[in-house]
């Protein structure tokens, strides 16, 4: 029972009251009951909120608690001052590696109509599991007319077969997002490149149109992403309102704006299994990308011709690049099997004790830590060897530490590795609307 009287003892001091000793096993089970029944039972009568377009029950008391207060107990913040050192540190990469923020896939020989209708059918399927674009383009090259918008309304099991999505999950979903999409631009009579000309070149009204059609998938994070794609590619030219686009905000982007300070919450992030209907995702979502609108305003404002166009163009950098290498656990920390050595090195899929290879003897090694190469004094092992600063992908020519170093000063005591909200989604089998259950019929919950 020392789990649960530290944790009663833990509401107790915050409300001053005076702590416990123990509890008998039945007072233990009244409160994993009294807890279950709070946060995920409903009644008769709990009442009704309104999400993706349907009135649903609420899950519980909590659910109707956390809708309520989640942005009061959060109160997220952007603090100026981390904005302003980190607009100066993407400011000297601009001048010094400037593709960093140009970077992007290729359009593997395909023309622009070709490469905009992949997309524009790919990026809302762009979760758990997705592709690379070279992939689409191969599919697309076998049989285009897998990508019709008649084929895929009136055969969209088919197509997420094709693209070969039926072995991942949320299958019902995917089915859903592609035959939404092809029944708007059945609707508007038109393809995926030719929006930019329906919408008179103003990519705003383009991503709120998206937005606007519920079921395609097309939150803020998919529809900043393509209309980033579609601008930085040259597909579409002669477009107004580009700097509106933001930051196609996701778990690492929003990582790195908690830990670099320009965000910041008043208490940790709560787990996905709190965040009912996910309100807490949302709301970070839309507080991240107010956080890196600031980066870039502050950008634009003090280095106006030495700016880059908008602040989605900060994505390849802050998500592909520090997101997800930079500011993972990524330096490996190996101990020689036999010999003992404790060594790092660039990659965790080494097998090999390279103190002892650099003598031409060749032992096994085994993987003990992973750690942030931000962290360690011998993070240059990896940041010198990752692709994108060595190699054919390399933007940051010459770097030996993460480019944001400086701001958050990882090695001090007072740095927190945060990490980005996960998400529950709404709808689906393995979604918030699968785990209605009465009070008193126990069960309940999800299930993979």
């Amino acid at each position: 029972m020392e789990e649960i009287i530290s944790f009663l003892n833990g509401i107790l001091t915050d409300l001053n009251i005076k702590n416990i000793d123990s509890i008998t096993i039945e007072e233990g089970r009244n409160i994993v009951k009294n807890l279950n029944e709070f946060l995920y039972t409903n009644y008769d009568g709990i009442g009704k909120t309104f999400e993706l377009d349907s009135e649903r029950d609420y899950i519980s008391d909590y659910h109707k608690f956390w809708e309520k207060n989640c942005e009061k107990i959060l109160s997220p913040s952007i603090n100026k001052t981390k904005c302003e050192e980190v607009a100066d540190v993407f400011h000297e990469i601009y001048i010094n590696n400037k593709e960093a923020f140009y970077s992007l896939y290729s359009k593997e020989g395909l023309n622009d109509e070709e490469v905009c209708k992949i997309r524009f059918y790919t990026a809302s399927q762009d979760f758990n599991g997705s592709r690379k674009f070279s992939e689409y383009a191969e599919i697309y090259k076998e049989d285009p007319s897998i990508f019709d918008k008649e084929y895929i309304n009136s055969k969209p099991e088919s197509f997420i077969r094709d693209l070969k999505f039926s072995k991942l999950s949320q299958t019902d979903k995917r089915i859903q997002f592609a035959k939404k999409s092809a029944e708007m631009l059945l609707q508007f009579k038109c393809e995926p490149f030719e929006l930019l000309k329906k919408f008179n070149g103003d990519l705003l009204e383009i991503k709120n149109q998206l937005i606007k059609n519920q079921g395609m998938g097309f939150g803020n994070k998919k529809t900043d992403m393509f209309i980033r794609d579609m601008v930085v590619l040259s597909i579409w030219k002669d477009y107004k309102n580009f700097e509106q686009i933001d930051v196609a905000s996701d778990r690492n982007t929003m990582k790195v704006a908690l830990r670099t300070g320009i965000l910041k919450t008043e208490i940790p992030l709560v787990s996905s299994f709190l965040d009912i209907f996910c309100y807490q995702y949302s709301l970070i979502d839309q507080w991240c990308a107010k956080a890196w609108r600031e980066v870039w305003n502050i950008w634009n404002k003090k280095y106006p011709k030495e700016c880059i166009e908008g602040p989605s163009l900060l994505d390849y950098l802050v998500y592909r690049i520090i997101g997800i290498e930079f500011c993972n656990e990524k330096l490996a920390i190996f101990n020689g099997k036999n010999c003992g050595h404790v060594f790092k090195w660039h990659s965790s899929k080494n097998r090999k004790c390279q103190v002892c290879a650099k003598n031409k003897i060749y032992s096994e090694a085994k993987l003990i830590n992973k750690v942030l190469p931000c962290q360690d004094e011998e993070g240059y092992i990896y940041i010198e060897k990752n692709k994108y600063v060595s190699g054919k992908e390399a933007v940051l020519h010459g770097y030996k530490e993460c480019p944001l170093i400086n701001v958050c000063n990882p090695m001090s005591n007072n740095f927190i590795k945060y990490n980005g909200p996960k998400s529950i989604s709404i709808l689906g089998r393995t979604g918030w609307s699968s785990t209605y259950t009465k009070r008193n019929e126990g069960g309940g919950g999800l299930m993979s």
